[in-house]
């Protein structure tokens, strides 16, 4: 069975968005296993390089998904079918958010596929509610659901 990890780099210090997260988490996991990984941001003139660090040791030998504004986007059908290819190969796949400067050059040369939820510049914690939305909605087209209208 496939396993999902999605490795994401601050916290949310709004309480906006943690139950979205919460919520659409729990939805996944009925389906897939599901593992939220939180790094705390780095500082200095290497933070994004040290960030990118911290994700590559979390990856392990899963698929690496790298989220970046200038990825390929996918329609939700195509989204589906790359999560159900996954499964199909028992693939365990990571997503990996990078804080405010974004990911390191290292993990996006890394990713087996640098996705994009669009052009439009997202807040990094408000991608994570969007990243695990976009999963759920992909399993449940995959199952048929009534979810994806």
């Amino acid at each position: 069975m496939i396993k999902l990890k999605v490795i994401s780099v601050g916290r949310d210090r709004s309480g906006l968005f943690e139950p979205a997260v919460q919520e659409y988490a729990a939805r996944i996991r009925h389906t897939v296993p599901l593992d939220l990984v939180e790094l705390k941001a780095a500082s200095g003139p290497h933070a994004k390089r040290n960030e990118g660090s911290a994700i590559l040791e979390r990856c392990g030998k899963a698929r690496l998904v790298a989220l970046d504004q200038r990825g390929r986007q996918f329609a939700s059908e195509e989204w589906a079918t790359f999560l159900a290819r996954a499964r199909q190969e028992a693939r365990d796949t990571v997503f990996a958010i990078g804080g405010d400067e974004g990911l390191a050059d290292d993990v996006l040369q890394k990713a087996s596929l640098v996705f994009s939820l669009g052009k439009m510049t997202l807040p990094h914690r408000l991608a994570r509610v969007v990243l695990l939305e976009q999963i759920y909605r992909a399993l449940t087209i995959v199952r048929g659901e009534p979810y994806h209208k």
